[in-house]
């Protein structure tokens, strides 16, 4: 029996009218006639999204969504008040961070900029993932894993399969709530290091609810948090009965009307308007759902089917700590294994080894870099090596600006029964940074993650490459290119909102 289900229960959707789009499109795309194989194209295309298709129905309390609003952008989460979830989800950067491995705790500044002037440990090991509707009901797992996932026979009284199993509490109403809880325990991405700090040694020692009741205690020490909370939850009278469970449902609210993003040239072509798409980009679609085979896994109106596959992406950073192979520890001294097993990890069922959960290709033209890892920098890169995964995984070479310069890096080291940090020496930096490409170097390592590969070779000329990329930018909601509004002038902490408010230069 698997650690975890490895199976996504979907809510089937009522099929949307097709006959009309058909016949629109017949004198646009030509093998669209009634009968033909573009008839079956046609009659693959996702339904519009809808609000029902939301948590909330897609309108949560105003005062919710204000609460949560506040919340994600104020470091007063993060153990050490530095650091937000908007700094790594950024609303200017295709809420991402455009890198293609984050920089957390203990960086300074937001998005490509970001640097690590306090000293990090490392970088992050997998790609800030996007949320674009990430408050769509249809979602089952989050993660790139799929680790956090929904429980229907409750096995946990909490409704949700995770890392904290029974430790993660009861009273969170949706799967984004219950994703809310974990950046906040990640020592690289919002705890902090064990001693710096209550709640990153709560993290660290796993006494998990102790870190969320930390957190909690520091909101309801806030006047303006306490008036907040007691507006936008019936069970708050005082301080004293807010838990992080309300403010992760909070967080979920105001993701879901935030993040929502169906305003795209495609969209307004599923509404019936054929002239939202040019002609390039009709042909872009005729592959994207046909010749392509795009639509295998992309499906659905967030084109993803929620499913796992491992399709050879290079790994570059320092992974996830999985694997067998010692060869960095031995040749750079550093106790760390490297390999990225990813859903592996959560199901140890071998046919899940190296996949990782299709992405949503919703904005996609602003979610770069692309990849688990952000290995491809442009959108050209991750559609070609689709074409052909394993001999892009041969062909890789980590390029010299593809991860971001770490210019300040500690350690943890013992002393006197106590875990302290303290700068790298530098006589040490470069065999530190061999992590950075250790796996790819690696022919033996390279093998494994080819040896997973389910994705089969596609031919595409350069004509049709360019259709297909065209198609790709019809998927962007003007409206996305930049939500940086969303960023509140003041946080009710005092403390500066991450990112700061403002568009960027």
């Amino acid at each position: 029996m698997p650690v975890f289900p490895d199976t996504l229960v979907m809510r089937r959707r009522s099929a949307g009218p097709r006959h009309a789009l058909l016949m629109a499109c017949a004198a646009l795309l030509p093998l669209a006639a009634p009968g033909s194989a573009g008839e079956k194209i046609v009659a693959r295309l996702p339904d519009r999204l809808v609000d029902a298709d939301f948590l909330h129905d897609g309108s949560p309390p105003d005062a919710l969504v204000a609460l949560g609003g506040n919340l994600f952008f104020d470091p007063i989460l993060s153990g050490n008040r530095n650091i937000s979830c908007g700094t790594c989800h950024d609303p200017r950067h295709g809420t991402g961070d455009g890198l293609a491995l984050g920089i957390g705790e203990g960086g300074t500044g937001a998005g490509p900029d970001r640097r690590t002037e306090d000293g990090v440990t490392g970088r992050i090991p997998r790609n800030a993932q996007a949320l674009w509707n990430i408050g769509a009901r249809e979602y089952g797992a989050m993660f790139h894993d799929g680790r956090l996932e929904t429980d229907p026979d409750h096995v946990f009284d909490s409704g949700f399969w995770s890392p904290a199993r029974e430790d993660l509490p009861e009273g969170l109403d949706s799967l984004l709530a219950a994703q809310a809880m974990f950046p906040v325990l990640s020592h690289s991405e919002m705890a902090g290091q064990k001693g710096e700090n209550p709640v990153a040694t709560a993290a660290a020692e796993d006494r998990l609810r102790d870190a969320w009741d930390l957190l909690a205690a520091r909101l309801a020490g806030n006047p303006t948090y306490v008036a907040q909370f007691s507006k936008a939850f019936d069970d708050i009278e005082t301080a004293g009965n807010i838990t992080f469970v309300h403010a992760a449902r909070a967080l979920a609210a105001f993701q879901t009307v935030a993040f929502r993003s169906d305003g795209s040239a495609f969209d307004s072509f599923l509404a019936g308007d054929v002239t939202a798409l040019d002609t390039r980009q009709l042909q872009g679609l005729d592959l994207f759902y046909g010749k392509a085979g795009c639509a295998g896994c992309h499906s659905g109106p967030l084109m993803t089917d929620h499913d796992f596959h491992a399709i050879a992406v290079p790994q570059i950073g320092p992974g996830k700590g999985h694997g067998e192979d010692t060869g960095y520890w031995r040749e750079a001294g550093f106790g760390a294994r490297l390999e990225d097993e990813g859903r592996y990890r959560v199901t140890f069922d071998p046919e899940d080894l190296f996949a990782f959960r299709t992405p949503s290709l919703r904005n996609v033209a602003l979610t770069g870099p692309w990849g688990h890892d952000g290995a491809f920098a442009s959108l050209e890169a991750v559609v070609r090596h689709h074409l052909d995964s394993v001999a892009s995984l041969e062909g890789y070479a980590l390029g010299e600006d593809t991860l971001s310069e770490l210019d300040a890096v500690i350690e943890g080291t013992g002393k006197d029964s106590a875990l302290i940090f303290r700068p790298l020496n530098p006589e040490r930096r470069d065999a530190f940074d061999l992590r950075d490409g250790w796996v790819q170097s690696s022919s033996v390592l390279r093998g494994r993650i080819a040896s997973g590969n389910d994705l089969p070779p596609r031919s595409l000329d350069q004509e049709e490459v360019a259709a297909l990329l065209a198609f790709l930018d019809a998927l962007t909601d003007p409206s996305a290119v930049d939500r940086s509004d969303l960023i509140p002038a003041r946080v009710p902490s005092g403390l500066p909102p991450q990112p700061a408010p403002g568009t960027e230069d």
